[in-house]
């Protein structure tokens, strides 16, 4: 494993003071542990001390936000299709099961971003959260880290937002709810589909559907507009017209206020561990996926279009959006979309 020096993207771990291109930890800072505990078994924990927790984005990024924070690195949901998974063989740790077992836990983001928020040079950007691996994901549960950074970015009045597929998030609503009286704050929850048995093989750590949109009726109950991310459409497995339909119907009976829809993309890393799952769960499928992704990472222009369109023609029917059923906070942001389409080479800051 190497940890001396894993900056993950030139000049995209700089602290907001300085600019400077410096190493996110060293190896000193470093306590492996394992817990022997039924939710953790087989997984192991890298406890680390960062040096930086505020992390710009690449400038060519089309991302519609500057800063992230990323308290994990590594994610228990275990999603196969996962696109974070090529920042794992930066430290030389396996993309695949390696990224579901062996999670990197910056202990110290909390007081770190504090601090970071009280740079004379911090100017108050907007930070989005979820935007690599999931924040609410089961480790957090042990660690809780996110209390402290969601009272920092309170006590500062900072702008966030957050994107998760955890139910944990209900935990912190409260916090929430603080600082959406004295900042803007927006929620999103990733629901790609609400097949079970397709959950349960390409997202088996994560919370069911159902208990994903159960996240986004008690935040609306508690006046805090929720979005859903409908991400991953996963082509011939979660795309038919019936699907897309219980999907989005399931979105609206939850209260959200928009739904976006985001065919599966497939960068190096996550490419080869969903072919991996597809050889094994779905051979059939193998020829067309090759043919439909023959191009690159992303499905061809013309089916992520027909998508969206269905989607959208849907969201209009079940009266998701403006006028329509899903309810709005006064102080709701859109989340940033994370997967939007950027090039190939460009990688999205990890620490």
């Amino acid at each position: 494993m190497r940890w001396d020096h894993p900056a993950d993207h030139p000049a995209t771990a700089a602290t907001p003071a300085s600019g400077a291109e410096i190493a996110l930890f060293g190896a000193d800072a470093v306590t492996t542990r394992t817990f022997d505990t039924p939710e953790f078994r087989g997984i192991t924990f890298h406890e680390v001390r960062a040096r930086s927790v505020l992390n710009r984005v690449p400038g060519a990024s089309r991302m519609p936000f500057e800063w992230t924070v990323n308290p994990y690195r590594g994610c228990t949901h275990a999603c196969v299709y996962c696109f974070a998974r090529k920042t794992h063989s930066y430290l030389d740790l396996d993309t695949g099961i390696g990224f579901d077992s062996q999670i990197v836990v910056k202990v110290n983001a909390p007081e770190l971003l504090r601090k970071q928020l009280s740079s004379r040079s911090w100017q108050g950007a907007h930070v989005a959260m979820g935007t690599n691996v999931d924040c609410y994901q089961r480790a957090e549960g042990r660690y809780r880290l996110m209390p402290g950074i969601l009272e920092a970015l309170r006590d500062h009045a900072n702008p966030y937002s957050i994107l998760t597929k955890g139910t944990l998030i209900l935990r912190d609503l409260e916090l929430i709810r603080q600082a959406a009286e004295v900042t803007e704050v927006g929620v999103s929850v990733s629901v790609g589909f609400t097949d079970r048995e397709l959950w349960r093989t390409v997202e088996p750590g994560t919370p069911s559907p159902e208990r994903r949109l159960d996240v986004v009726r008690t935040l609306g109950e508690h006046g805090i507009g929720c979005g859903v991310l409908m991400a991953p459409v996963i082509p011939f497995l979660g795309d038919r017209p019936e699907q897309l339909r219980d999907t989005v119907r399931a979105i609206a009976e939850a209260g959200a206020t928009s739904v976006t829809p985001l065919v599966l993309h497939l960068r190096p890393g996550a490419r080869e561990w969903f072919f991996t799952w597809l050889h094994r769960h779905h051979p059939g499928l193998v020829g067309r996926y090759e043919r439909l992704y023959a191009a690159g990472a992303y499905a061809p222009t013309w089916y992520q279009r027909r998508i969206t369109r269905q989607v959208h023609e849907l969201a209009a029917e079940f009266g998701i959006g403006p006028g329509g059923r899903g309810r709005t906070s006064p102080r709701r942001i859109p989340v940033p979309d994370h997967h939007a389409h950027v090039p190939e080479a460009e990688q999205l800051t990890l620490m």
